[in-house]
């Protein structure tokens, strides 16, 4: 009966991790990143300077549809078609930084390129690294 128990556990442990995995490729697929960007790495750093750069970046940039702690929860949320997005969730802080780097400098569909209006890449790279800090 224990052995039972445990195979049981075992398979419903990779279904649903199965599962999880085929979520996230759908969603970076939606966005249709390429694949350089998939692997990509955050070359800059989290440091306190870089952190408070960022927050200044998300605050004029990102927070009035994203929110003030990513939950797309800011105040023209509510004007978009599309969800603005839960950045606390597992689903968006499994993408690569590559993978978030790609969707703040490309944008799709309401979401704005930043590409322009935030020229600096350096800068993209540590919103990134600001993103990360909306982990549930």
């Amino acid at each position: 009966m224990k052995k039972t128990v445990n195979i049981g556990i075992a398979i419903l442990f990779f279904v649903s991790m199965a599962l999880y995995s085929f979520n996230m490729v759908e969603v970076a697929d939606d966005w249709n990143i390429p694949d350089q960007y998939k692997t990509m790495k955050n070359p800059t750093e989290a440091s306190k300077e870089n952190m408070a750069i960022a927050k200044s970046l998300w605050a004029k940039h990102c927070q009035s549809c994203h929110g003030r702690e990513g939950l797309g929860d800011g105040p023209k949320a509510a004007e978009l078609e599309s969800d603005a997005g839960d950045f606390s969730s597992g689903d968006f802080q499994n993408l690569s930084d590559g993978e978030l780097f790609y969707m703040t400098t490309a944008g799709k569909d309401e979401m704005p390129a930043y590409d322009k209006k935030i020229p600096s890449e350096e800068d993209r790279w540590i919103l990134v690294h600001y993103m990360r800090t909306f982990a549930e």
